[in-house]
């Protein structure tokens, strides 16, 4: 029966089958070793019935609160502003959540003690990023500053807060523009579809507010290109990536795929990586 599980089997639950969550789906309905798809949370059911309909496997269809009680681990791929809806039922039950709206848990961190004090757990993937590990390593000992710039194609940053309130027009930009240049904590606020990789770095070095973030509109770029430097008492480093978008040009196409790949060390026989 669906939501049920053999007895070394880990069920995953998801909330939300945009551009993230269907090829997670597809993933786990494909198989990923110890692991089975048990249910999903969408606002509109009907306009995803061809797809879960589609699965081999198809997982059952339940509220948002009540992925916890049918899974072992919840991974939310909605928009941030749901994290919480979805989240706290999971940890309060002592199950995994992975988290890819990484930017709305700074507004929602008190979730991280609720997860603790039930034997819950928020794991933040690696997500859009390359060098979580090199940062979380260094941050062992002591990081003296770590500072990223992004650049965007125009479509990726429209609609962001920051951008409507101050009546910035990147509809014709023919140049690169320095849209913002503040913390991670000010940045995920200012651009929450866009900066959860700037506060999933804060998350493994310095924190949010010594984290420096600049956000460019680039009409040269087709990627969304994230240059991150670190200074630490361990080693000097920077890494650069160029995350091609998936459907939803706000989203990196490597989002989901790092998503799938942290499900599979979940039980892996053979784990590369802290």
């Amino acid at each position: 029966m669906t939501g049920q599980k053999a007895s070394n089997e880990l069920r995953v639950a998801i909330a939300g089958l945009g551009s993230i969550g269907t090829k997670i789906a597809s993933a786990l309905d494909q198989g990923i070793e110890g692991l089975t798809l048990s249910a999903v949370a969408v606002r509109n059911p009907a306009k995803h019935q061809a797809f879960i309909g589609g699965l081999c496997r198809p997982p059952q269809i339940v509220p948002i609160e009540q992925l916890g009680e049918v899974a072992d681990i919840v991974v939310e791929c909605a928009p941030s502003s749901q994290l919480r809806a979805i989240v706290e039922p999971a940890v309060k039950r002592g199950k995994a959540a992975v988290v890819v709206s990484v930017g709305g848990l700074l507004d929602n961190f008190d979730l991280v003690d609720l997860a603790g004090a039930n034997g819950g757990r928020i794991i933040v993937p690696t997500g859009a990023l390359i060098g979580l590990d090199a940062v979380n390593a260094a941050a062992i000992g002591n990081i003296h500053s770590v500072k990223m710039v992004t650049r965007k194609p125009i479509d990726g940053l429209k609609g962001a807060p920051f951008i409507v309130e101050n009546n910035i027009d990147i509809d014709n930009l023919r140049e690169p523009l320095k849209l913002f240049e503040g913390t991670a904590r000010e940045a995920a606020k200012g651009f929450p579809a866009n900066l959860n990789v700037a506060v999933a770095l804060s998350l493994a070095g310095v924190g949010p507010d010594r984290t420096s973030v600049q956000i460019w509109a680039d009409p040269t770029v087709t990627r969304n290109v994230h240059r991150i430097e670190v200074e630490a008492d361990s080693a000097r480093f920077s890494m650069s990536i160029e995350n091609i978008p998936s459907e939803n040009p706000k989203t990196g196409l490597i989002t989901a795929l790092s998503v799938i790949a942290l499900l599979r060390k979940q039980r892996a026989t053979l784990c590369v990586g802290t």
